[in-house]
């Protein structure tokens, strides 16, 4: 029997109070050493299920991944170690050219990577995995704080990125043309500033000019104003850098004296986001004192329930969230469209004949201006055409437009378009299963210069292959033949009208991905770069500094890259 029973019955008992206190201790002895070994069964079952359950994923895993072809692990870690020693877009081109568009490799026992090349996969699975890599989302909550915006699950940000989507690509695109204008002089004026002290770097350039302008588009004025922008900048930067690092802990590792310094900057940046909003709030206070100023972004699409700015003192979980969706926005848009800006930047000191005209003198009977309709003659031109003077109407500048989209295509901001789907095993119409959890990814420079959809000039710069011709001109019929050849070349170049392609309607045009997690302000980035651009090389030319030693025709887009990481710019201004 129980022998807590038997102590029951002995108590209820009347003749129990002749128990002997041996007999006591000998229950309570008993009675402990049944609770602990309940205990121990309890504990023992739970832990045997956990990895009974934990085993069987990881069997299904392997179950599951072994019908994906792929090469085959060099060792139990997988392509850990390897891939820290050769490059990830090297490995996953020789294992397409061996194994198929779709493709999978091993980053440890339990982690599976799924690469895919083919644009029509690529754009179905962008469509059903909807979710971010878990490691992303937790990187983004440590470095900013709470986010509806930028959680790895899509559930869970649906809704906010619709709000988002539509301030963005329907209001605030109206306001597109009137952001830069103050913010491009905001940028030369430092730019300049900076020239007198020393060199200026390509990278760092971009970073700021995106900065800058996501600053003045969210903000307005204020940010212009704000003394602190340049200690944000720089903040938001170092905070942003080391997110995974701390993230990829399974434990907040509290021993360490470094993760407290980076805990201590994320509540700075906090603070300083804190008061770039009341700023903000304040300049709204007395924004009819200047009917004509720029107010920036609506408040509404980053505070839940659409809380007011003056209300998000007394309400802290809006208020962290509100900073979450701030510095998470400024983070993501000014990584992306930084990039983009660097790219231009790049393209545009290697290939100076997109900026201004080049004269050729044939058989000295002929002057012809070699000139592929520059952008700086674009901008002229759509300027004279303007009502408004002193606004850039940059949708009359399809060349303008094709550059941008050229240089996110040749070199896209990052190497991997990566995606996942946390809950269910993933089903392609190929038949291939992708299992729950594991990271799919599409090598970008691979399908963006891929020849089977680009053509045999895939991985050369050519903006023209985003412009098609509507009208040509003929030659002189007095000319001679081969003069009248080159002649009506060159003038089908310079007199033809050109149209812009839509670029999205080609599948492996992904440079702000697409599907259910395509980048919300892509329209906007594009329109907002472009109207920057317009701004900027109607007054200056970009130059490589005299003396930069960077290769002007690198083997590869990644040379590229790493080269004008360090080189200097000079923004000439021009002279007419």
């Amino acid at each position: 029997m129980n022998p807590f029973l038997c102590f029951a019955l002995q108590a209820w008992n009347p003749s129990s109070c002749q128990v002997s206190s041996m007999e006591t201790s000998r229950f309570l002895r008993d009675y402990a050493v049944w609770e602990i070994n309940a205990f121990l069964w309890i504990s023992l079952i739970t832990i045997t299920y956990f990895l009974s359950y934990k085993l069987f994923k990881l069997f299904k895993l392997w179950n599951q991944a072994c019908k994906i072809p792929g090469p085959p692990s060099p060792s139990f870690y997988g392509y850990f170690t390897t891939l820290s020693k050769q490059n990830l877009t090297e490995v996953l081109s020789d294992s397409h050219e061996e194994y198929g568009s779709i493709v999978k490799l091993w980053l440890s026992p339990k982690q599976l990577l799924v690469s895919i090349k083919e644009p029509e996969i690529i754009k179905e699975m962008l469509l059903k995995a909807k979710d971010k890599l878990p490691l992303t989302g937790k990187a983004f909550n440590l470095a900013f704080g709470r986010s509806t915006l930028f959680a790895s699950s899509f559930d869970k940000v649906e809704s906010r990125r619709e709000s988002l989507a539509s301030e963005l690509n329907v209001r605030l695109l109206d306001r597109a043309n009137l952001i830069p204008t103050k913010a491009v002089d905001h940028i030369m004026a430092e730019l300049h500033q900076n020239m007198t002290k020393g060199s200026i770097n390509c990278k760092m350039t971009s970073q700021h000019m995106a900065f800058t302008l996501l600053g003045a588009t969210i903000f307005g004025d204020t940010f212009l104003a704000w003394l602190k922008s340049t200690i944000y900048e720089e903040l938001l930067m170092m905070v942003a850098k080391d997110a995974c690092f701390w993230a990829s802990y399974s434990v907040i590792p509290f021993w360490k004296q470094g993760f407290w310094r980076y805990r201590r900057l994320c509540t700075e940046l906090k603070w300083l986001t804190q008061d770039l909003v009341q700023q903000c709030s304040k300049y709204r206070q007395y924004r009819h004192m200047e009917p004509s100023a720029n107010l920036g972004m609506e408040a509404g699409v980053f505070l839940q329930d659409n809380i007011s700015l003056q209300e998000i003192n007394g309400r802290h979980n809006a208020r962290d969230e509100s900073c979450g969706n701030i510095m998470s926005l400024l983070f993501h848009g000014c990584l992306t469209t930084g990039g983009l800006i660097n790219n231009m930047l790049m393209r545009l000191v290697t290939h100076p004949e997109i900026q201004h005209k080049v004269s050729i003198l044939y058989s000295g009977f002929y002057v012809f201006q070699l000139s592929l309709t520059p952008i700086y003659s674009e901008i002229i031109v759509a300027k004279k055409g303007s009502e408004d003077k002193a606004q850039p109407v940059v949708e009359k500048m399809p060349l303008l437009w094709a550059t941008i989209y050229e240089s996110a295509r040749v070199m896209p901001a990052g190497p991997l378009l990566q995606r996942c789907s946390l809950k269910h095993d993933l089903r392609l119409k190929s038949g291939v299963i992708v299992p729950a959890g594991a990271i799919l990814v599409v090598p970008m420079q691979l399908v963006q210069t891929d020849d089977s959809s680009w053509g045999n000039d895939a991985g050369k710069f050519n903006p023209y292959r985003f412009l098609s011709k509507t009208e040509k001109t003929s030659a002189s019929p007095n000319m001679d033949a081969s003069i009248a050849g080159h002649a009506e070349e060159l003038k089908d170049q310079r007199k033809c009208t050109f149209v812009l392609k839509d670029p999205n309607k080609n599948p492996a045009f992904l440079p702000f991905g697409s599907g259910a997690r395509a980048c919300v302000g892509q329209k906007f980035v594009i329109q907002v770069v472009a109207t920057l651009f317009a701004s900027l090389l109607e007054q200056y030319e970009v130059r490589l500094r005299s003396g930069s030693k960077t290769n002007s025709k690198p083997s590869t887009n990644y040379s590229m890259s790493q080269d004008f990481l360090s080189s200097e710019l000079v923004f000439a201004r021009r002279s007419n």
